[in-house]
């Protein structure tokens, strides 16, 4: 869709724009607006300001490392938070997890994670999921699957990416066992007609659909998954993009499993808002990566270094990550009761501070109108800043920063409850 364009600005029209707010200043899980508003971001900028914005501790370290070093590029020479980030990535990470290399943004690192496989294994294909996010760049659209305008008007797109269901139950009406089973059986079933295992580099997948839909992947299907890709000489490759550095409650939502990753990819909240990324993996895994067959002049620079850094030390401080579950478990269990009381409200699903609720119509389908005026009297009612996802826009995702206070996460609910109320004539009058 076009919009015309606004004449006094020099900016492109192709950002989508959730709100119109001009923002001057944000702290924890709150932003202020040029006119002196605070409103409650319950986006975390997409899941970026883990941290809470301009979280004290980050601040003070990109003001120290700005007075040094800004750009120190990483085949000219070396700087001195390049190692000390990669050993403390190593420390927690996942098992087996061990060297790394940076970048700046999810696509990027989702890429390189692909060229790594593609390397190591001499192998021309990858497997991704239905309702994946994996990024804007070519290949990263080729991989994309949750909405059609991410990848409309761009083909041809890469070949060599071939998709496999995901078990979303509320899409499938199925049971939990029954999905999972189904998914599996059908992911052998590509192995066997689309391409054959000797053909796969690697699968790619979300421990927690990100734009489609919030849908946690069940613990048997991710290990199902591993367990095939092990039998087949398949890497297995996590995309932690925007489920890593704590978002569901653990460092990565992966070690919600008995999953071992061969590649872990990771982005957003890793430098609390600084432009960053990285991919991980073991050192024999990396040492089948060519020298100089992968590069990037911006990626390991000592700013987003440094506020990586002390992003993982607020992050593993005592006690954060209890705090985050006990948010997580206040806003579903708020979330829960909410359903009890408003039939648009057809689910709700999620671990830590990643959740989702299903907006449905009367005759229990999805409902993307009632759900953008839900969002919209969240903002010009409420102030309180929330975003949609999934195939049909009628999903509300719930990302605040992880610093959200428990009145902030009761002051959200709150407001949804009223938000509700006050749009129930949406459906008739649409």
């Amino acid at each position: 869709m076009f919009r015309e364009h606004a004449m006094d600005s020099h900016l492109a029209d192709v950002w989508f724009e959730l709100t119109d707010l001009q923002v001057v200043s944000g702290s924890g899980a709150t932003i202020t607006t040029v006119d002196g508003v605070d409103h409650l971001d319950l986006t975390s900028g997409i899941g970026v300001a883990n941290t809470g914005h301009c979280h004290p501790a980050v601040v003070e370290a990109v003001r120290e490392q700005a007075g040094r070093f800004l750009h120190a590029q990483v085949n000219c020479y070396r700087h001195d938070r390049l190692e000390p980030l990669a050993a403390r990535l190593a420390e927690v990470t996942p098992a087996g997890i061990e060297q790394f290399f940076f970048a700046n943004s999810g696509a990027e690192a989702t890429e390189a994670a692909v060229k790594l496989a593609k390397q190591a294994t001499g192998k021309p294909n990858v497997v991704v999921f239905q309702g994946s996010f994996h990024g804007r760049s070519h290949l990263t659209m080729a991989m994309t699957t949750s909405k059609a305008v991410y990848r409309a008007g761009h083909a041809p797109l890469p070949s060599g990416v071939l998709v496999a269901p995901f078990p979303y139950t509320f899409v499938t009406g199925e049971d939990l066992d029954t999905s999972v089973a189904r998914c599996l059986r059908e992911f052998d079933l590509l192995l066997t007609t689309q391409t054959a295992p000797s053909e796969v580099a690697a699968v790619v997948i979300e421990p927690v659909l990100g734009e489609g839909g919030y849908v946690p992947a069940p613990r048997a299907f991710l290990e199902g998954l591993a367990e095939r890709c092990r039998a087949h000489g398949i890497l297995f490759v996590a995309d932690e993009v925007q489920t890593g550095f704590g978002r569901t409650g653990a460092l990565f939502a992966i070690e919600h499993t008995d999953v071992q990753p061969d590649v872990l990819v990771m982005a957003k909240g890793i430098a609390s808002g600084f432009p960053m990324s990285a991919i991980g993996a073991s050192a024999e895994l990396m040492a089948r990566w060519p020298v100089g067959s992968h590069g990037g002049t911006y990626g390991g620079n000592p700013m987003g270094c440094a506020a990586a850094l002390a992003t993982i030390d607020v992050l593993s401080g005592p006690g954060f990550l209890d705090d985050v579950r006990a948010r997580g478990r206040q806003f579903l269990d708020g979330l829960e009761q909410l359903r009890g009381r408003h039939a648009a409200i057809a689910e709700n699903r999620g671990v830590g501070l990643m959740l989702a609720t299903e907006i449905v119509d009367a005759g229990g389908r999805p409902d993307p109108v009632r759900t953008a005026a839900l969002l919209s009297h969240l903002l010009r009612e409420e102030r309180v800043v929330v975003m949609s996802c999934g195939p049909f826009g009628s999903t509300v995702r719930w990302i605040p920063p992880l610093v959200v206070s428990e009145d902030q996460v009761a002051d959200a609910l709150a407001a949804f409850d009223r938000a509700l109320t006050a749009t129930t004539d949406v459906e008739d009058s649409a």
